[in-house]
């Protein structure tokens, strides 16, 4: 797959926007286009983000995206049943799924089921799906994800080099 949905995916308040934040070193939100994200050593790879989740805005992500398809792109998405229509977006797009599923959330009393089915839906597509706790530092969850994009867009040839 040449295109990579990268998912927070949680209930309200769970840390998905936190996770980005930590990702980029301050404070991001949804943009009107491509933002670079720097990888460390001196890397960067370009990326949409889009920090509130689809389902709390109440916009699809196609609306979010217009016309343009990024090659990756960051998204919250909320565990809620309208995160379905997010997840079937992404993959009718070709977009691969690297997903953390933020389990429990910061401000969740414990651990969930998957009574909604989501995981079990990304697994029939090509993704990488794990569970982190949003009680813990995020910049954990923030490194993961650094460490993923930065081998996904390697092979890709998709990282610039910062010039000096």
């Amino acid at each position: 797959m040449d295109r990579l949905a990268v998912v927070a995916l949680g209930r309200r308040n769970a840390g998905k926007s936190l996770t980005w934040n930590d990702l980029f070193g301050r404070a991001v939100r949804t943009g009107d286009g491509i933002r670079p994200l720097e990888l460390g050593r001196g890397e960067t790879v370009d990326v949409f983000v889009i920090s509130g989740s689809p389902e709390e805005r109440d916009m699809p992500v196609s609306r979010i995206l217009g016309r343009d398809r990024p090659r990756i792109v960051l998204c919250s998405i909320q565990y809620a049943d309208a995160g379905r229509d997010s997840i079937r977006f992404f993959s009718q797009n070709g977009y691969s799924f690297y997903v953390q599923w933020i389990n429990p959330g910061y401000k969740d009393h414990g651990t969930s089921a998957d009574h909604l089915g989501l995981i079990q839906l990304l697994l029939h597509e090509y993704s990488v799906v794990s569970i982190r706790n949003g009680r813990t530092r995020s910049w954990w969850r923030a490194r993961e994800i650094r460490d993923f994009i930065r081998g996904w867009a390697s092979s890709r040839r998709l990282l610039h080099r910062a010039s000096l």
